[in-house]
């Protein structure tokens, strides 16, 4: 019951603006402890040291993450739960809500979408800003469109099918745990001066947590094509994911991305630039034809219907294990 009961309020309220969420108070413990251990590491004078120490801090800080959000998280559960049954379940149907992001993905993409359908190129670029970690500046309408089917068709994973999984697994103490690696890996797990040791652990933990989740989505994806009519196509979104899923330096991001692009007989991925640097990257599908706008729509779609078609399965799985 608080498995569905949470999938459906994150269908009807998303992440509304200005509303407490756990993963912000998640991000900000990662950002106080980040902020302690690398003053700690920035006072070694050897580098080598430094080095290794920051590597070590950054094991801590990731251990630590999980510890306290695991814990406070099963407080939560275990002091409703105590209280009456029903309030259990429903603190448990709005934990479980918090850690989906369907609907959020969906509206901040659309924002898109509206943006380039209203002629505002600007808009348009500013809106992507806000869902990608690549500069937009310079982007043409298609680069715009092209960012937010690729935001769109990575996060159904780390966003929503991966997170639901682990909820069906082990409930909410099971998804907090998995959201806040996810958490962290977004924060601290960039390949720069300043994370490429501190993040190391954070990054090399959210490899193993979505190792089968993106592998699963990705099949779920092309069986949801199934049901989706003649624009999209199960034969080549198979064919492009087994041929292209590891075109990406995560070896899990490319598996949903590959299929997207298949499905739809888009080309996506390619250069890209960030932080004012141009970063080459392989691309993913073929270009059977130009991106349009109307793919961010066809993205959502075939997001939703992963999602629809995982939920049903987990609720089936979790009645027979009764």
């Amino acid at each position: 019951m608080a498995f569905f009961t949470g999938f459906v309020i994150d269908c009807i309220l998303g992440d509304p603006i200005g509303w407490p969420h756990p993963i912000r108070v998640i991000g900000n413990l990662i950002s106080a402890l980040t902020d302690f251990f690398l003053e700690k590491a920035e006072n070694i004078k050897d580098e080598a040291t430094r080095k290794r120490q920051k590597r070590t801090f950054g094991t801590y800080m990731a251990i630590l993450v999980i510890l306290i959000s695991a814990l406070v998280t099963a407080a939560i559960l275990g002091f409703f739960y105590c209280i009456n049954i029903w309030l259990g379940v429903l603190a448990e149907a709005v934990l479980t809500y918090y850690f989906l992001a369907m609907k959020s993905l969906y509206v901040e993409s659309m924002k898109v979408y509206k943006a380039l359908k209203g002629s505002s190129l600007e808009n348009a670029r500013y809106a992507v800003s806000m869902i990608v970690g690549r500069d937009t500046q310079q982007l043409d309408e298609t680069g715009v469109a092209k960012a937010a089917i690729e935001t769109v068709a990575e996060n159904t994973s780390d966003g929503v099918i991966a997170p639901m999984l682990y909820l069906a697994l082990g409930g909410p103490v099971l998804g907090v745990i998995y959201k806040s690696i996810n958490t962290m890996d977004s924060m601290v797990g960039y390949k720069n001066d300043k994370f490429i040791d501190f993040g190391r652990t954070a990054a090399r933990f959210d490899d193993v947590v979505n190792y089968l989740p993106a592998r699963i989505n990705a099949w779920l994806m092309v069986a949801a094509c199934i049901f989706l009519g003649k624009e999209y196509s199960i034969k080549n979104a198979s064919r492009i994911y087994r041929r292209d899923r590891y075109n990406h330096a995560s070896p899990n991001s490319a598996h949903t991305e590959s299929v997207c692009a298949g499905a739809l007989g888009i080309q996506l991925a390619g250069p890209a630039s960030y932080f004012g640097k141009r970063v080459e990257k392989p691309y993913i599908g073929d270009s059977q034809r130009a991106v349009e706008s109307e793919d961010i729509v066809r993205a959502n779609r075939l997001m939703i219907t992963t999602a629809i078609l995982c939920e049903m399965i987990c609720i089936a799985g979790l009645i027979f294990l009764m």
